[in-house]
């Protein structure tokens, strides 16, 4: 049985994208989430947790991480977060955690506030932009890079790769289809279908579209470096954070900016 306190259309709201069956199987996982508790009516608290199950993979709490590697990962993941809620296309965010899912160390979730089934070349290039964030806050605020951001780089390029070579959104080779996808319904591959020296030319434009979107995200890093430090910190204390606790402080730096503070980056300089 469903409590009176699970909202379905805030779910719905919080699941844009899932088919039948991952809602099936996040319903799924709520009832067995419930029974694993000794409770009997499945609650939003089973929902939610279950949601981020299905999103994310299940929580690995018996893995252990140094204080060290905590504060990377906290850099790391307030870095996209941060990022994502500057730029005027990036979906908002929703939590952030450094408790360990399926591989990830840490994560930032942030769902789109409807389906889509169009993108459009700005929402990709924030969306670029949010998987450098990540890399980027290491640069700026850890002792050096580490391997962290390796899904982040495969996934932006992957995405690069796509708009110059798929979309036909690059300025210098315009409207031309240079690749298709092959099995789309196993392993998604892609093969190229021009001359070499047009390749290379296409890998010269997914790299600076790459580097482009990575220059985005250490402005807007640099400008908020007070704030990024600020959330970063308060993830380190509570491991996770929602969306509404980012926003208070993301809150409490536009008050700061509009009330004639200084700000808060050049407090910290």
């Amino acid at each position: 049985p469903i409590g009176s306190d699970v909202d379905l259309s805030k779910v719905a709201k919080l699941t844009p994208g899932f088919t039948g069956a991952d809602l099936a199987n996040l319903m799924n996982e709520s009832a067995l989430l419930t029974a694993r508790r000794g409770k009997k009516i499945i609650t939003q608290q089973e929902v939610s947790e279950s949601m981020e199950r299905v999103i994310a993979g299940p929580e690995r709490k018996g893995r252990v991480l140094d204080e060290q590697t905590k504060h990377t990962i906290a850099y790391h993941e307030s870095g996209h977060a941060l990022v994502g809620h500057l730029l005027p296309h990036a979906d908002p965010v929703h939590k952030i955690s450094i408790i360990s899912r399926g591989r990830a160390l840490g994560y930032t979730l942030s769902i789109p506030k409807e389906d889509k089934v169009l993108n459009s070349l700005g929402e990709m290039r924030d969306e670029l932009a949010v998987f450098m964030g990540g890399r980027v806050a290491e640069e700026i605020f850890c002792d050096d890079i580490t391997t962290g951001a390796s899904n982040d780089l495969e996934r932006a390029t992957k995405m690069a790769r796509a708009i110059v070579t798929q979309y036909g959104m690059s300025d210098k080779l315009g409207l031309m289809a240079l690749s298709t996808v092959s099995n789309p319904y196993l392993d998604g591959s892609t093969m190229m279908n021009c001359a070499d020296s047009t390749s290379s030319a296409a890998d010269e434009e997914i790299h600076k579209l790459l580097m482009d979107c990575y220059e985005d995200a250490k402005r807007l890093l640099t400008e908020h470096r007070a704030l990024l430090d600020e959330i970063a910190m308060y993830l380190l204390t509570k491991e996770t954070i929602t969306g509404d606790e980012f926003m208070t402080y993301v809150n409490a730096e536009n008050k700061k900016l509009t009330d004639g503070s200084e700000p808060a980056q050049d407090e910290q300089d």
